[in-house]
């Protein structure tokens, strides 16, 4: 019933920007938690940024500063800036209904997945 599909995902050179969007479906209005996160060739899914209901978000260090994750009433963002060729990888977004204080950045703990989108930033 609950869907996630992400777009926004593309080619940019370093530096640049891009902005990824989560469109959201279904029971989404139950999710508390809601974040992007990446996996890149080689490389365990890691988390890069969640956002709650009440609008607190958190960011992977790697990230900080650089993205910010924000949403509206059917979807979820990724605004990204200064990007770097370490920052090329599949991007997912992730959501869940369970209440908790702080929304993890525990890949597992989320139930509700989308496909992803490719990113790609060359130097």
């Amino acid at each position: 019933q609950v869907q996630l599909v992400e777009s926004g995902g593309g080619s940019v050179q370093a530096g640049g920007s891009l902005r990824l969007s989560c469109a959201a479906s279904g029971y989404t209005g139950s999710m508390r938690c809601m974040g992007w996160f990446r996996q890149a060739p080689g490389k365990e899914r890691e988390g890069v940024a969640q956002l709650d209901r009440l609008g607190r978000s958190n960011y992977a260090d790697y990230v900080k500063g650089r993205f910010t994750i924000s949403k509206d009433n059917a979807n979820l963002y990724l605004q990204m800036h200064s990007l770097k060729p370490e920052d090329t990888a599949f991007y997912y977004c992730a959501a869940d209904p369970r209440y908790t204080q702080t929304c993890p950045q525990t890949l597992s703990w989320y139930g509700y997945w989308g496909q992803g989108t490719q990113v790609t930033v060359s130097s």
